[in-house]
């Protein structure tokens, strides 16, 4: 029995025949009407409790919907999600699990969780990381991943991507656009190029495509995650990204 019916065996044997009646509310006449709010009133009144245990369930069932609906969008828009040439691949790109990340350089919680992603890509043979420039906290985060995107572009195995990727969203300061070319020299990259490439429309196409499509998964902050079909906002830490490959990977926690 659930706490919603046991809630509403305390209102009286008269009212619950009423309400159970399979009749409209204009059948009721006014005296009755205002018996039924009144029983209604009385109990909310005594028992408060009521209103958060329907809260708790309206929240229970606005986060399973929340989920559907991350998982269809996941399932629409898995070409651009998982195939695009646009994003940086680590690990087995041909892994049987994907995990990508959306992330901004400036976001603390995306620095704390940064060895996270290591760990996985060190421990995982069988892991496919994808990382996507998700610039939301303000103009230097916007520059930042316009380094990083002329650094991918330079970078097609994303070795030197990946060294300026830790190096910067692992360095302390703001990440702006003097930072980040500063990183990318010191990683070793053609600097020149680097600025060409900063110009060029495939940047702002790039970030362009990864705004839109956390837009479209619902993505309000960093770092998310998408593993498997599954939307995980925040920093959750390794063992929940753990059991998240895994679920994706054998339907169990542990595989």
């Amino acid at each position: 029995m659930t706490c919603m019916m046991k809630t509403l065996i305390g209102v009286s044997a008269a009212a619950l025949v009423m309400l159970a009646l399979p009749v409209t509310a204009q059948e009721f006449s006014a005296p009755q009407k205002s018996e039924i709010e009144r029983i209604i009133k009385d109990y909310i009144v005594s028992h408060p409790e009521v209103l958060q245990e329907a809260i708790a369930e309206l929240d229970k069932r606005q986060a399973a919907a929340d989920l559907e609906k991350a998982k269809t969008a996941v399932a629409d828009n898995a070409e651009t999600l998982f195939n695009s040439n646009r994003h940086v691949v680590l690990g087995n790109p041909k892994g049987d699990v994907t995990l990508v990340e959306f992330f901004d350089y400036n976001c603390g919680f995306c620095k704390r969780a940064l060895p996270d992603m290591l760990e996985l890509l060190k421990d995982d043979p069988r892991l496919k990381i994808i990382l996507k420039e998700f610039p939301v906290l303000g103009p230097g985060s916007v520059e930042a991943a316009k380094v990083a995107v002329a650094v991918r572009m330079q970078d097609k195995t994303g070795k030197k991507y990946l060294d300026f990727h830790q190096k910067l969203l692992g360095g302390r300061g703001q990440a702006d656009k003097a930072h980040a070319l500063a990183v990318a020299k010191e990683v070793g990259m053609d600097m020149k190029r680097i600025d060409a490439d900063m110009a060029s429309e495939e940047v702002k196409v790039s970030l362009d495509e990864s705004l839109k499509l956390a837009e479209t998964l619902g993505l309000n902050g960093t770092p998310s995650y998408i593993i498997g079909t599954d939307v995980v906002v925040g920093a959750v830490g390794l063992d929940a990204l753990r059991t998240k490959v895994s679920t994706a990977r054998c339907g169990k926690a542990v595989c």
